[in-house]
């Protein structure tokens, strides 16, 4: 059997470039045992996603990447009934833009989209690769600013997001198989700092089941297995997902993480 890793590229990676190759090798090498177990081998390749093309072949992709060259490569192995997590039809989706009309219209809890503010811009052509990339805006000034930093930036698609107060929850998930949620501000781990804005963590109650329930949904509308993101959980109880992207570093549960990735890949 032999199976690509395509890792993600750095640009797609701000302070994270280690920890999402750590998962990545981490998913390879379970994927891997579970064959030997069977009693088949398993040959693994790495491939940066810049680097990718045809002659790449492999049965199995375990993909990291968001460029759009490596997806369209990807779509052309699918097509011709590789298995590939992610899909590249998935991480398509994760684009804000396209994700925000998507949660809208499927009544997926998130913030008002109105400049009712203070409000979050975000770059909706992709993920963020930069700090400059999610911008917290809290009067029209500061908003006209960050759009013409954009617009400086040929960055034309962008989202709005109302900031919303209460605790911000940052989950984990792989198909319905694994599920995990922590509170950033507890361990201090954060990419950007950006969690401080809402302030230190109260623990407020809530669905934890539920908000499982909708991110599983979502997951499987946006069309990806290994997924997370982030929610705000607010003084009553009620929670929004305010970002959702595709296969995260899993720092805070990645054997966990890694050893659900390998049971989709062998089931």
């Amino acid at each position: 059997m032999k199976m690509i890793a395509l890792r993600r590229d750095a640009r797609f990676s701000p302070n994270c470039s280690e920890k999402d190759r750590a998962i990545l090798e981490a998913a390879s090498r379970e994927v891997c045992k579970r064959f030997e177990k069977k009693g088949d081998s398993c040959e693994v390749r790495w491939v940066e996603e810049r680097d990718f093309s045809l002659a790449d072949e492999a049965e199995i992709y375990l993909s990291m990447a968001r460029l759009p060259e490596a997806l369209r490569t990807l779509e052309a192995f699918e097509r011709q009934g590789r298995r590939v997590v992610n899909r590249p039809s998935g991480v398509s989706n994760c684009q804000r833009s396209r994700l925000q009309q998507l949660m809208r219209e499927n009544d997926i809890p998130m913030p008002e989209s109105t400049l009712d503010f203070p409000v979050w811009l975000k770059r909706g052509d992709g993920a963020a690769q930069s700090e400059e990339d999610v911008v917290f805006c809290e009067n029209e000034t500061a908003f006209q600013q960050a759009v013409g930093t954009f617009k400086q930036r040929d960055i034309a698609d962008y989202v709005v997001s109302q900031h919303v107060v209460g605790d911000i929850v940052k989950f984990y998930g792989v198909g319905d198989r694994f599920f995990r949620y922590f509170y950033p501000t507890d361990d201090g781990e954060t990419k950007f700092e950006h969690e401080k804005i809402n302030g230190p963590t109260h623990h407020y109650a809530f669905d934890a089941a539920q908000l499982q329930q909708d991110v599983r949904r979502l997951a499987k509308l946006v069309g990806i297995e290994v997924y997370g993101g982030d929610a705000i959980v607010r003084p009553d109880g009620s929670y929004c997902i305010i970002d959702f992207n595709d296969w995260p570093s899993f720092s805070r549960c990645s054997d966990e993480a890694a050893e659900a990735i390998a049971e989709i890949i062998n089931n």
